[in-house]
């Protein structure tokens, strides 16, 4: 019975695939067949559309992935140029500070040498010996330092002879006498050392 129709009794329909009575298993009926080859249709029609959308998937996720890499190496490139002018500008940075720090003390060749002279002379002294002594160290904190002394071996990448004799007393060619001391920084020569020189006889 249904509000709509009154008369009309329930209807059950057994849907089980074993029949309680005998045990058997049942075969479907018509109806059920078509019903079964309708969800089968259905089921793979909705498959395609999965499979479709999951191949759509594949390519979308294969495309950015693609892009991803491609972002991936742009920024690797983009960092090392960043860090070969990070180390390109340190290196021209204490480059023209050196080439600053070395023009200053050519400009103060002059003033060294007559410092050296006073000194040699014992001319150097009182409140211009402690003056002469603050110059000095001053350069030398930048890398500035004094060299050639008597008795070394001449070298001519780092001396300039001026003078030249022959010495009974020598192996090798030697300074015998520094007429003006030679400056560097670190390597690099600022003044060689202008030497008398004697060779053996």
């Amino acid at each position: 019975m249904t509000e709509e129709n009154p008369e009309e009794t329930p209807r059950f329909t057994d849907k089980r695939r074993i029949d309680p009575e005998t045990g058997e298993v049942r075969e479907p009926s018509a109806e059920e067949q078509v019903l079964a080859e309708a969800e089968a249709v259905a089921g793979a029609a909705e498959e395609t559309v999965v499979l479709e959308g999951l191949v759509e998937a594949e390519k979308l996720a294969a495309e950015r992935l693609d892009e991803l890499q491609r972002r991936n190496a742009d920024y690797y490139n983009l960092e090392q140029q960043y860090s070969a002018f990070v180390k390109r500008s340190k290196a021209d940075n204490a480059a023209a500070r050196d080439s600053g720090v070395a023009a200053v003390a050519e400009a103060l060749i002059s003033v060294l040498d007559d410092i050296e002279l006073a000194r040699q002379h014992g001319d150097l002294t009182g409140p211009f010996a402690s003056i002469a002594e603050k110059l000095e160290s001053t350069l030398g904190r930048f890398g500035i330092e004094r060299y050639g002394t008597a008795g070394e071996t001449f070298d001519p990448t780092v001396h300039e002879a001026l003078m030249h004799g022959h010495a009974a007393d020598v192996t090798e060619t030697t300074v015998q006498q520094v007429l003006q001391p030679g400056y560097r920084m670190g390597e690099r020569i600022i003044r060689a050392a202008r030497v008398a020189v004697v060779d053996p006889e």
